[in-house]
């Protein structure tokens, strides 16, 4: 975990920013990030929070179709509560944030669109994702780095397809885009064109499906960006920022706020002449 300067002395909660790793990864992955935090924080670039990373193996943040594992159920009910319950934590829920790099940003995405009244934000980096709503229509080139034996674990064998639609974050959306547009959260997503999982195809289908379904978010093609390398630590420094535009919107200048809304105002009439 990675505490504020001052947490111990502080009489108040903290924000919590929930940083879900990677496939190979586990809960020491939070170290990749805890430099940048750091120096967030001392620019006074972001907010000071909690920054917590669980240990899920190669899950996929899933509840496995046989339910010999759990991890969905123990993110949401377990470890949150748990972290709220024994930390200077806040429980107001536009303060807890969802986050996660590749199967991490595929967990966030799911988990913050199915529970998004517990959570205020989500942050998704290099997601792995398919760009499809249904099983049969994934193309080889979009799962040949998930052995089948890891989809049978996980989804039942053979895999079932309904289980595993219903998992899928474009199906998720697709399925509950009012609520989740009227629900306010709040949406980073990003990834590489040079992502050597070819991960930008589920992203970029993802991105057109929020933008059809009017459910605001920002989303970044990054150019030269590869799953793994040296563009991650600019694009986790842009997610952190983003995260704090979020909670911190930025405040126009009266003079530009009377612009815009004059120019409005001159469009409508103009729309209204023309009837």
């Amino acid at each position: 975990m990675i505490f504020p300067e001052g947490y111990e002395e502080s009489n108040s909660n903290f924000p919590l920013l929930l940083f879900l790793h990677g496939g190979n990864g586990d809960e020491k992955s939070i170290g990749n990030i805890e430099p940048l935090i750091s120096k967030l924080w001392r620019e006074e670039k972001i907010p000071e929070m909690v920054v917590a990373t669980p240990s899920c193996t190669r899950s996929l943040y899933m509840n496995y179709r046989d339910s010999s594992e759990n991890w969905e159920s123990f993110i949401i009910e377990e470890f949150l509560p748990f972290l709220q319950e024994n930390y200077k934590i806040t429980r107001d829920a536009n303060k807890i944030f969802i986050s996660g790099v590749s199967a991490g940003g595929l967990g966030a995405l799911r988990m913050g669109f199915k529970n998004f009244d517990k959570f205020g934000a989500i942050l998704a980096f290099e997601p792995a994702i398919e760009p499809v709503f249904e099983w049969d229509d994934i193309e080889i080139r979009d799962k040949f780095y998930r052995p089948k034996k890891l989809f049978e674990k996980i989804f039942g064998m053979p895999v079932d397809k309904e289980y595993w639609k219903k998992n899928n974050p474009a199906y998720i959306i697709r399925e509950n885009a009012e609520k989740i547009r009227d629900s306010g959260i709040k949406l980073y997503l990003e990834v590489g064109t040079k992502d050597f999982l070819g991960l930008y195809r589920g992203a970029e289908f993802l991105h057109r499906l929020l933008f059809d379904n009017s459910i605001s978010h920002e989303f970044r093609l990054v150019y030269g960006g590869d799953h793994i390398g040296i563009t991650l630590k600019e694009r986790f420094n842009n997610g952190l920022l983003a995260l704090n535009r979020f909670i911190n919107p930025p405040q126009e200048v009266p003079a530009i706020v009377e612009i815009r809304e004059t120019f409005l105002r001159a469009m409508e009439e103009a729309l209204k002449s023309d009837d």
